[in-house]
């Protein structure tokens, strides 16, 4: 059994940080792959109820897969490429904001179960982009320091 000692106010050790950033990348991807297969699968069904056309949420669905996958891939390497990771949080933050203004703007024809809709799903990429970032951060520190 191996014991990590650290003092109050050190860093913490590199595998702390990389588990952080790894658990988050795994859960991220999981909830991708089931937002694409809804998407996807619900196309048509969810369309009246939201208002997103299935012109809108197949692409979109699709999109979601290979993210997903994507998102598996950099979770998986042994030691996560900082490049990547931080694609991935800036993506998330990026698509948090596109969400809401495609809740607000008018470009859809949303219901307001749509808009909900939106904007829970503009809430929740926004905590996985602040989550991966708290990773990203503690794992450089870590590796650095």
């Amino acid at each position: 059994m191996t014991t990590t000692i650290t003092t109050p106010g050190t860093p913490a050790a590199p595998a702390a940080g990389a588990a952080l950033l790894r658990k988050v990348l795994r859960i991220d991807s999981w909830s991708t792959a089931v937002f694409g297969v809804v998407m996807l699968a619900g196309s048509k069904p969810l369309s009246a109820p939201l208002g997103i056309p299935p012109t809108w949420s197949v692409p979109l669905g699709i999109a979601m897969l290979g993210g997903a996958a994507a998102l598996a891939l950099i979770a998986g390497y042994p030691r996560i490429p900082k490049g990547p990771a931080t694609a991935v949080a800036v993506g998330n933050a990026l698509s948090s904001v596109a969400m809401l203004l495609l809740a607000f703007s008018g470009l859809l024809p949303l219901t307001g179960l749509g808009t909900v809709f939106l904007v829970c799903g503009a809430v929740v990429v926004a905590v996985y982009a602040v989550v991966e970032f708290v990773g990203l951060r503690r794992y450089a520190r870590a590796v650095e320091g």
